[in-house]
């Protein structure tokens, strides 16, 4: 019975009832879309480093230190055999990887030399740019990160200095033959990369390596003893990190979101409840109980909250997936900040976002449906037919 008469008041006060409806769907809208975004965001980074740098993993020479460049000038030694053998049936490609010195424009700058295979197809890089190139001076591949504070183009040249196997110093002239955008910032920013062959004979280290990345759904039933196996799962413990580190900043977002959609629901629903004071007193005059007018009311925003949902997704889910398929542009490029961010971020709406927020949001109204009533409903019945201000 209090179903059926809930229906009845909700459609027959359609624009109030078209008003509390909207509100809380546009706070599903607004919520799901926030907090999409913010995944997108994370998950975008993730699949960025797998994407460039990672792919299915990599096995490194046991001195190796990407975090610290003193290691390099003993990190190298040549392929163990079932290394090599992965390498030689394209399934992983070798990296050399030195401490060096450039000089762009009478500048000295510190660099991470890497020498890679041109032909390699594993990771996402323009490393096919390095190919053909015989004017003379080593061909190199560099980021827009390293582009932007070297301040080298296409076209120009510069020293590049090193030290050998040998510890002698030695020097020669690079030219950039591509600057590439790979939205990596670790690999755009502070690196030159060579031919791998250039880069070996440069530091006198024939066939070797410091480490190798092997392609994604590679089996791992290698298991070297010379060299560390790193799987995805540990390369991505940096990205991982980042993203738990940042959880406390998405919860406050959340909540800060949830507040905001509550407060608006909860002026909508306050604000007709308190106007159907004198409807609340006729019911109790008609001899309501009071726990039954509460429960007439609560089951209002109950439905409230179904017909919000449908309206959510009948009006603003079409935003939801266009959004999702296209992404949305972004005017600034946050790899100058350290930031892997796409220039069209993609939102993602996890299963788990959907039901958590249209939950949280759902017991929201039912909350703010049943405090304001349980209140009214302890004035007098001839008080709230008068229209009598609460106390």
């Amino acid at each position: 019975m209090l179903f059926n008469i809930a229906l009845k008041n909700l459609l027959g006060a359609r624009l109030r009832t078209l008003l509390n409806v909207f509100v809380t769907a546009f706070s599903f809208f607004i919520i799901l879309f926030m907090l999409g975004m913010y995944d997108g965001m994370l998950q975008h980074a993730k699949n960025v480093t797998i994407d460039t740098e990672i792919a299915g993993g990599a096995f490194w020479h046991p001195e190796y230190d990407p975090l610290d460049p003193m290691s390099y000038e003993d990190s190298h030694s040549n392929l163990p055999q079932d290394i090599q053998a992965l390498v030689d049936e394209k399934k992983a490609f070798p990296v050399l990887v030195s401490q060096v010195s450039i000089y762009p424009g009478g500048r000295i700058m510190p660099a991470i030399l890497k020498g890679i295979p041109p032909d390699q197809n594993i990771v996402n890089m323009p490393t096919e740019a390095l190919l053909g190139i015989n004017d003379g001076t080593i061909p190199v591949l560099i980021g827009k990160g390293m582009a932007r504070d070297s301040k080298l183009k296409v076209g120009d040249s510069f020293t590049i200095r090193w030290m050998d196997a040998d510890k002698t110093y030695d020097a020669d002239e690079g030219t950039i033959i591509y600057i590439m955008d790979t939205e990596n910032f670790k690999l755009d920013m502070g690196h030159i990369w060579v031919p791998l062959n250039i880069a070996q004979s440069m530091l006198e280290m024939k066939e070797e390596a410091t480490y190798v990345t092997y392609a994604a759904g590679i089996t791992n039933d290698i298991n070297s003893k010379q060299w560390i196996h790193r799987d995805v799962n540990y390369l991505v413990q940096d990205m991982e990190a980042i993203i738990e580190a940042d959880k406390p900043g998405a919860q406050i977002m959340f909540m800060i979101l949830l507040a905001l959609a509550a407060m608006g629901i909860f002026n909508a629903q306050v604000l007709s409840i308190f106007r159907r004071g004198k409807e609340i007193g006729t019911l109790m005059a008609l001899g309501m109980t009071r726990s039954r007018v509460v429960g007439l009311f609560t089951m209002e925003g109950g439905l409230n909250a179904i017909l919000a949902t449908i309206m959510m997704i009948i009006l603003f889910g079409p935003i939801l997936w266009y959004f999702g398929v296209e992404g949305i542009p972004l005017p600034i490029d946050y790899s100058e900040m350290g930031l892997i961010i796409a220039k069209r971020l993609i939102p993602i709406y996890s299963i788990g976002l959907i039901v958590s927020t249209m939950s949280l949001v759902s017991i929201i109204v039912l909350i703010v449906s049943y405090i304001p009533s349980r209140k009214i409903t302890h004035m007098k019945p001839t008080d709230a037919l008068r229209g009598k201000a609460i106390a």
